[in-house]
């Protein structure tokens, strides 16, 4: 199996199970319309509520769009799939680049979701401003991309949704995505990505791009994940 073939593979496989689309991308939008539409005429901060609420959710769908790659991995490890890829000709790196592009996609579709659904209640942003909110979110989601893998070969399948969920939670609690975050705890919390991925979204709603923090705590993440989950898929493979 070549790259091509398995990177399609991979894509249809994932945009075919319609049960998966539906809970990936309906959980954000049911919370959204649940929550920010009736308070579509209330305001935080100077800022309309479905505009800082769109916000929030752009950022905990994307996240958990960008680590379901971990739960296909390890579900894939479980039936023995992986083994298979391994005696094929199918090289390591075409491996991981074919999961981080489908999870890639998945947090783009999340995020393109959203902001239709932001603009059925009356969010409304210059094309600079949607396009520069993607561009930064994109960027922020690349330490997550790493720690999709990493999970998805240290956690069996029973395991790795409540964790996800609960992973997922607390990186959106402290990131700010719920609520804004102040004091001791944003000191903590610019030391996460998610927080700077909370940042990025909320550069729609007149917030500062990143500074040079940000930029060096994703960097800084990015490394320490993709050496981690490079470790933990050799580890995997040498139990086999």
């Amino acid at each position: 199996m070549n790259a091509v073939l398995y990177t399609r593979f991979e894509l249809l496989r994932t945009f075919r199970n319609t049960r998966f689309l539906i809970l990936s991308l309906g959980f954000p939008v049911i919370l959204y319309f649940t929550i920010a539409g009736s308070n579509r005429h209330a305001h935080v901060e100077g800022i309309s509520f479905p505009l800082y609420y769109m916000a929030g959710m752009a950022a905990f769908g994307s996240m958990s769009a960008m680590l379901s790659s971990g739960a296909r991995i390890s579900a894939e490890r479980a039936v023995g799939w992986n083994r298979q890829l391994r005696i094929s000709p199918l090289s390591t790196r075409a491996y991981f680049r074919a999961k981080i592009l489908t999870a890639y996609l998945m947090a783009l579709l999340s995020l393109l979701v959203l902001f239709v659904c932001g603009s059925s209640l009356g969010v409304s942003l210059a094309a600079g401003e949607w396009l520069k909110m993607l561009g930064l979110m994109l960027v922020g989601l690349i330490p997550l991309a790493a720690l999709g893998i990493l999970i998805g070969h240290l956690l069996t399948p029973d395991s790795i949704g409540p964790a996800m969920g609960g992973g997922v939670s607390l990186l959106a609690l402290f990131g700010g995505a719920w609520f804004p975050v102040s004091g001791t705890l944003r000191d903590i919390a610019q030391f996460i990505p998610s927080y700077w991925l909370v940042q990025a979204s909320h550069v729609a709603t007149g917030g500062r791009a990143w500074d040079a923090k940000a930029w060096v705590v994703i960097a800084a993440w990015t490394l320490v994940l993709t050496a981690l989950a490079r470790r933990a898929y050799r580890n995997d493979t040498a139990r086999v």
